[in-house]
């Protein structure tokens, strides 16, 4: 993983509440990753829902991926995390953000699926503070669509960001609107989220 290319353009982070870094993961490590998806059986993916714990739900009006959380029982997926654990100290070290830890998923989105404007943290209510994603899908042209939109605080649009292979994204997950559009391909990414640690009892709270 390229950290320090994201060390170079955290300035930005601070400045805007995001920023987009195009070759954080070589395009040989996104070809793995990418690969690795692709062979997962059906059943080891589920179909992605919205709200935590007592108030998580379906809704395929609403968004339509299919997702599989990263464990570090499988050597690609602790492979990811572990580089993301990086990222998380060097933001830490750079940036005083006490971030405590990381957790993320795979996200399928078959040809057509789509996730509608949403939050990823509503104030007061989540320790979820810095949003991640990064893309996988090698040779992805913007008549593909896909696309990650990101909104500004009087709706216009902020960013409209093709998932290049490689290419990730960090925003601070309280502030931004978002939606994924349909896409014509299927479309892999890792979408993950560093947290501050507000626990109980050692259980950190909420749980996915």
């Amino acid at each position: 993983m390229q950290t320090d290319k994201v060390s170079q353009q955290l300035d930005h982070l601070v400045q805007h509440g995001y920023v987009i870094v195009p070759d954080f993961m070589s395009s040989e490590r996104a070809q793995h990753m990418y690969s690795y998806a692709q062979q997962l059986n059906p059943g080891e993916w589920q179909q992605a829902g919205i709200g935590r714990a007592d108030q998580y739900t379906t809704n395929t009006a609403v968004r339509q991926d299919r997702i599989r959380w990263l464990q570090r029982d499988f050597a690609a997926e602790a492979s990811y995390l572990g580089s993301m654990d990086e990222l998380r100290l060097l933001i830490n070290y750079e940036l005083f953000m006490g971030l405590f830890d990381y957790e993320c998923h795979l996200a399928h989105y078959p040809p057509g699926a789509f996730y509608r404007k949403h939050v990823d943290a509503f104030k007061g209510r989540s320790n979820r503070i810095l949003t991640s994603v990064l893309y996988l899908n090698p040779d992805w042209q913007p008549n593909d669509g896909g696309e990650l939109v990101l909104y500004a605080d009087d709706g216009s649009v902020l960013e409209t960001v093709l998932p290049k292979a490689g290419k990730l994204v960090l925003f601070l997950s309280e502030r931004f609107v978002h939606e994924v559009l349909p896409g014509q391909r299927d479309r892999y990414s890792i979408t993950g989220w560093f947290r501050h640690n507000n626990s109980i009892g050692g259980i950190i709270d909420p749980s996915r």
